[in-house]
This record gives C-alpha cells, sequence and structure tokens, in this order.
C-alpha cells in the first residue's frame, strides 16, 4: 500500500512543526505541499531529513507560491511547469524510483498549485482571472498528450459540484465557483479522463471541504469549499483504495486554511 498526501501548507516554514507532526501522526509515503513560500534555498530540509523523508523535489521563489513535493520513497524530478510564463513557482513533478517503492515505481506525481484568481470573475476587468483561465488551458493542452499513469494533485483553486461549496447558489458569482471555471476545468479533466479520486470515496453529496476561510472559520458556520484535489488516470484510479480528509489540523494552533488529503494505492 502506498499513502500519497496533498496540503497546502500556506508558508511550509512557518508551520514546519505542524507539517512534522503530520507526518509523525500519519506517515504518509509521499507528501505533496503547495504555497510552501520560500525560495529553493531556504526550503527547511533538514526539517525534512530529520523526520524521514529523505527524497524532495522543492519549485520555490521568495515569498509567495511555490511548490515541493518529499517522499519516503526514492524520486526524480521528472517536470517542471510555468504555465504562465512569468516565472510563477506553481508545479513540479516526480516520478517514484527504485525497488524500495515495489509496485509505485515508475509512478509520476504531479503537483500544482492553480491561481486563486482575484476576486472579480470578469477577464477584462481583472488580469488575475483570465490568469487562471489560461493557466487551466495549458494544462489542458498538456494534459491531452499524456501517455503514461498519473496523479495530479494540489489546489485547484475551483469547487466544481454543487455539493463542493457550503451554498451553491450564494457562490456561483464568487471566483472558484463560478461556471466559467467550472467549465474550464472540466475541459481540464476531459482531455486525460482524470479521475476526481475524492468523489470515487466520497461520492456527493457527502460533505468533503478542503478548505476554510480564516475570516469565518471560527464563527463555527462551516463554510466550507473544495478546492484541493487528487485526480488520477483510469488505470491508477482503479488502484485507489481510500481517500479521506484530515480536517483535525484546521484546528491546531495558526493552521493552514487548507486541509491534507490522502489517498492510499494498492500498487
Amino acid at each position: 500500500m502506498v499513502s500519497i498526501v496533498t496540503w497546502n501548507i500556506n508558508s511550509v516554514r512557518l508551520r514546519a512543526e505542524q507539517v512534522v507532526r503530520f507526518l509523525s501522526e500519519q506517515r504518509p509515503d509521499v507528501l505533496c505541499l503547495q504555497e510552501i513560500k520560500c525560495a529553493e534555498h531556504l526550503f527547511p530540509h533538514q526539517v525534512f531529513e530529520d523526520a524521514g523523508y529523505t527524497h524532495r523535489a522543492v519549485h520555490g521563489q521568495k515569498g509567495y507560491h511555490g511548490v515541493a513535493t518529499v517522499s519516503r520513497l526514492p524520486l526524480r524530478e521528472f517536470s517542471r511547469h510555468d504555465w504562465q510564463d512569468n516565472g510563477e513557482a506553481r508545479h513540479v513533478g516526480v516520478e517514484l524510483l527504485g525497488a524500495e517503492a515495489g509496485g509505485a515505481q515508475g509512478l509520476v506525481i504531479e503537483n500544482v498549485y492553480i491561481p486563486a484568481g482575484g476576486d472579480v470573475p470578469d477577464r477584462d476587468v481583472n488580469s488575475k482571472f483570465g490568469q487562471k483561465l489560461d493557466f487551466l488551458e495549458r494544462m489542458t493542452r498538456w494534459a491531452d498528450a499524456l501517455d503514461r499513469p498519473t496523479l495530479i494533485v494540489g489546489d485547484f483553486n475551483v469547487a466544481p459540484l454543487p455539493e463542493d461549496v457550503y451554498d451553491h447558489k450564494a457562490l456561483l458569482k464568487v471566483v472558484s465557483h463560478t461556471p466559467i471555471e467550472i467549465e474550464a476545468l472540466a475541459r481540464f479533466a476531459h482531455a486525460h479522463g482524470w479521475v476526481d479520486l475524492g468523489r470515487k470515496h466520497l461520492p456527493a453529496p457527502q460533505r468533503n471541504w478542503t478548505w476554510w476561510s480564516y475570516r469565518t472559520y471560527w464563527q463555527e458556520k462551516d463554510r466550507g469549499r473544495r478546492l484541493d484535489h487528487m485526480w488520477a488516470s483510469p488505470d491508477l484510479a482503479a488502484q485507489s483504495v481510500t481517500h479521506r480528509f484530515v480536517e483535525e489540523t484546521r484546528r491546531w494552533e495558526q493552521p493552514s486554511d487548507h486541509v491534507p488529503l490522502v489517498t492510499e494505492f494498492d500498487l
């Protein structure tokens, strides 16, 4: 069994102790982090080395964005994309290697942080929204050409289903749940036939939030959205056996506003 996690950590250096706690309690084989918010030379490598995650691929930048994949299993960096051609560190892929990986040897894991898109869902008045849509379009062309089983995980910043938000009608004009974003994400899904593991194992209308705003979470009104995802090629998806979200991390001291997702595969 191979366990893979995705988590938007919202600053890996600020929350290094939380990551170590999570790794100690959950013991995944691979952890994919988004929004690490540090340049590569400032990534806390020793923290992960001491925790037993001795294999790492880091694509970072100063203060913003950034993705990193850390693993107990050997890996090599497989891909690194700049879908906006603007230097933002938002996508790194790895391939698991060696006998230690067992049946997961050769598995490709793509770790992505899709732009949030700003506040106004109109590319004519909000360039960030246009960048988000263009990012998804370029990823769609890339996905269409994939020719091997792949797992793509991360903060997609889109909640695609009505049941993926606390109030579908109220959020139809709110960035992350607008029809234009949902349609763009659907095109990406269809390009490779991706299987949404969150909804394979926790089908709608089951509650499956991954993000709660810092502004409203403590009101205990459960205004969540499912912005984080783990999608797999069809053959790989058939080998997934469990999927869950670890909501307790959202109640830790100074937490990320996202929670980890965990999928186990029988490879």
